[in-house]
């Protein structure tokens, strides 16, 4: 296995992980600022690795398999985090909303591998929005705290809400992309059975 940069940043990313909830449990006033920071990091080397990646062709199938993984576990561990703190019901019907899909679109592209069409279900536009929408909520909600007059935390909420909403419409666009795909191997079986 050849570590590149991109993946040496992808491990850094999972690592910060454990950083970002211990961070969140310290009984400090600067907790909130640092766990944003760590999260905001975090959403950097996500951009990071993968422009260094296509830039430089530093490509790798162990960086292909883990960068989705480190993505995946730190927004879910944030969203723990933030639902936990804030056990409201519609904070947790985002967090649901979003880790579902996750999951979903996961599975769905793993499907669609072993059938050797992957390429159907390739990121999207707006999967990239979503993302970025997403980090962005995430940091505001992990901050909390007001800042220079602006409801940092409402507007945290705001952004999950749409990088919810967003989340659903993308995956939706993933599904289409894949029910040619689908259709065509529920025939497949109903003909071998």
């Amino acid at each position: 296995m050849k570590l590149t940069v991109p993946t040496i940043l992808t491990l850094l990313r999972i690592l910060l992980i454990p950083v970002l909830v211990l961070v969140f449990y310290l009984p400090f006033k600067w907790t909130n600022f640092a766990a944003a920071f760590i999260f905001a990091l975090a959403s950097v080397t996500d951009w990071l690795d993968g422009w260094i990646a296509r830039r430089y062709d530093q490509h790798s199938a162990f960086g292909a398999f883990l960068d989705p993984v480190a993505d995946k576990l730190m927004v879910a561990i944030a969203l723990m985090l933030i639902v936990q703190k804030h056990p409201t019901v519609w904070m947790t019907l985002w967090a649901a909303v979003i880790i579902g899909r996750e999951i979903a679109v996961s599975a769905l592209r793993e499907w669609m591998a072993e059938l050797g069409q992957r390429a159907r279900v390739k990121v999207a536009s707006i999967g990239k929005i979503k993302t970025v929408v997403q980090m962005l909520a995430l940091v505001c909600l992990l901050y909390q705290e007001p800042f220079a007059a602006l409801p940092v935390f409402a507007i945290g909420e705001w952004m999950l809400a749409a990088a919810a909403l967003l989340t659903l419409w993308s995956g939706l666009a993933y599904l289409r992309a894949a029910w040619p795909t689908l259709k065509e191997d529920e025939h497949s079986s109903e003909k071998t059975s």
